[in-house]
């Protein structure tokens, strides 16, 4: 039985052509390229499906484990990844998109990326990057700037230092935290007399010379997880992460952190690491980043904030000072593939001192060698791609004005948002955004008042029957496949601490409009009224 597939062979000559001539511009790769930069959304919303297709029927697709004998045409295998990948990938950039942190991309992304490709450039040395290495120190040299807002001479001494670094560019914001404290560690438990560091004879000698029983790591409860993969991997223990109790606010309570802080130190702990977050991942929020500096010196101990996500709000002069005290940490993380809208795999780390990253410095005979400028010997990851090349590119093409109107709408669409949200009788608003997340859950209006005066136990029940309900909407609202919330369980004071089932959103989309948000809260309500195991037993009780 013939399935009328073309058939083709490895031969040098195929091999030759596919590195050498491009295909035809009629091609099925050629009208893809073409539909793609004219018109981004348009193929999105004609090759990404709207019903969710079963993971394990997607699986199937993918189910070969056998290395191909045969090759196949490039056009032919573009047919297959349409059907097959495209059409079952998900469509981040719909403005109805609004549970993740990936967003929506400019459209210049697109061929600046396929240049950033076709270049191939390892940013690990200078013979394989040439000219991206000094544009990757730049745009290091200008975060370091949007965060810390040194004089100009600064950065002309120190930005192509070749012994010196401003910071790391990297995969993402858990290399980039994991970087932050790696660096803080090898500080910490630095060369001593005879003692050669703990980069040289490791951690069991390193707390030997020092005199000390274990680090630790201090952070709020909403910290991120990527801070228990750094403890793991720099061998101090993920029970080393000390979770710190948060205020009503979803801020770390900075009375207990001195306090855990004095109990450590008592019982011959050394901090590690104080680390402040700027923006959660859950709710938004922002530590207290000025008292947690305070306290950072009180113990002597280095400050890193993790700003992944709120980063990106010192672009905009109007909401810079939410994240007041960041100057003064001794390192920050901020990811441009979230709210400085580059795609995937542009995270980077800033150093607040240009001599910290020595402490991490390796060299090696064929590359990285010493004295030269090769940014590998400052980074965890070794061959990296010219990312910085497309946060160079936005930098320029949006600049930071354009930035801060980016921000600014993000911020107050979420405010808006949760005005609805409180106003609308059959919602109840958890946590109030203080940048652009938000979370909340759907509570017909009798069972807000059961909750508002019922006793511990029935909003125990209450909560638990709604935490079903949640996910019955979420999941079906995502299946629907016009558009998407996330959810999350998070604590919530009024509730006594109670873990709750909430609904969360990221309004970072500038194409997300008033009438998406209302459209997308009369879905929910709907999805609410069709729920036949939860809503039930919820009017019961009234």
């Amino acid at each position: 039985m013939t399935t009328g597939k073309r058939k083709a062979k490895a031969t040098q000559e195929s091999l030759h052509r596919i590195f050498t001539i491009p295909e035809a511009p009629e091609s099925t790769l050629g009208l893809i390229e073409k539909e793609i930069s004219e018109n981004l959304a348009g193929f999105l919303g004609n090759h990404i499906v709207a019903t969710e297709k079963p993971l394990t029927d997607i699986e199937q697709d993918f189910a070969c484990s056998q290395i191909p004998e045969e090759p196949e045409f490039v056009s032919d295998h573009m047919h297959h990844l349409l059907d097959k990948l495209i059409s079952q990938s998900v469509h981040t950039s719909s403005p109805s998109f609004i549970g993740h942190m990936t967003s929506a991309l400019p459209y210049f992304i697109l061929p600046l990326s396929k240049l950033m490709v076709g270049l191939n450039q390892n940013l690990v040395k200078i013979e394989t990057s040439k000219a991206f290495t000094p544009l990757e120190r730049q745009v290091l040299g200008m975060i370091h700037r949007l965060v810390y807002r040194d004089e100009e001479d600064f950065y002309q001494r120190w930005m192509h230092s070749a012994n010196h670094s401003l910071g790391a560019f990297c995969s993402g914001g858990t290399v980039a935290n994991l970087t932050a404290l790696w660096v803080a560690r090898n500080n910490l438990l630095k060369p001593d007399g005879d003692f050669k560091g703990i980069a040289r004879e490791g951690l069991f000698k390193a707390l030997k010379h020092y005199d000390c029983d274990g680090l630790a790591i201090l952070v709020s409860e909403r910290g991120h997880y990527s801070l228990k993969k750094s403890a793991d991997v720099l061998g101090i223990g993920q029970e080393s992460v000390i979770a710190i109790p948060t205020d009503e606010d979803n801020r770390i309570d900075c009375q207990l952190l001195r306090q855990k802080c004095r109990e450590l130190t008592e019982n011959n702990i050394k901090i590690l690491s104080i680390v402040g977050v700027a923006g959660t991942t859950e709710t938004g929020n922002i530590d207290p980043l000025n008292e947690m500096a305070d306290i950072a010196g009180e113990y002597g101990c280095h400050f890193h904030v993790d700003a992944a996500w709120g980063g990106a709000t010192l672009l905009s002069e109007k909401y810079r000072p939410l994240l007041n005290g960041i100057e003064r940490a001794d390192s920050v993380t901020i990811d441009a593939h979230k709210q400085m809208y580059v795609p995937m795999g542009a995270g980077l780390v800033v150093f607040k001192n240009p001599s910290s990253v020595t402490a991490i410095e390796h060299h090696a005979e064929y590359i990285l060698r010493k004295g030269s400028k090769d940014l590998g010997s400052h980074t965890l990851e070794g061959s990296r791609p010219g990312m910085a090349m497309l946060v160079y590119a936005s930098l320029h093409i949006i600049s930071r004005p354009g930035y801060e109107m980016l921000i600014n709408q993000g911020i107050e669409k979420a405010a808006y948002f949760a005005g609805i949200i409180n106003q609308h009788p059959e919602f109840e608003l958890i946590s109030e955004p203080e940048l652009c997340l938000l979370t909340y859950r759907y509570v017909p209006p009798g069972i807000q008042e059961l909750l508002r005066n019922g006793s511990q136990e029935q909003q125990q029940e209450i909560n638990g029957l709604l935490g079903k309900l949640t996910k019955f909407i979420q999941k079906r609202q995502r299946e629907n496949g016009k558009s998407f919330v996330s959810r999350t369980r998070i604590e919530v004071s009024r509730y006594g601490g109670e873990k709750i089932l909430v609904f969360r959103v990221v309004l970072a989309n500038p194409l997300t409009s008033k009438e998406i948000l209302h459209d997308i809260l009369q879905e929910q309500t709907e999805l609410a009224q069709e729920s036949e195991n939860f809503y039930p037993q919820l009017k019961a009780m009234l």
